[in-house]
């Protein structure tokens, strides 16, 4: 089964950083986003996609230790995000 909200944060991630040759599919759910071979993310990237959470979800990531827990999978910023919005 696929979770939404999972779905919907790879296709921003992939938007966000212009990872034309990526698909959501490709992006797995528990591996870590930030120095991933696979997608190759560094903390410029990371600050454009909390940015973009931010904005999207209405969430706010404060302290760069809390973005780097948040960041650390797909899962866990689905995770992260129903921790700030139940209803996500």
């Amino acid at each position: 089964m696929s979770d939404p909200l999972i779905l919907r944060l790879k296709s921003l991630i992939i938007a966000t950083l212009k990872l034309t040759e990526i698909r959501a599919e490709d992006i797995p759910d528990h591996e870590p986003l930030i120095g991933s071979p696979k997608l190759g993310l560094d903390s410029i990237d990371a600050l454009e996609l909390v940015l973009a959470i931010e904005k999207e979800f209405g969430v706010k990531i404060g302290s760069s230790e809390e973005s780097r827990q948040a960041l650390a999978s797909v899962s866990t910023l689905a995770a992260y995000i129903r921790s700030q919005k139940p209803d996500a």
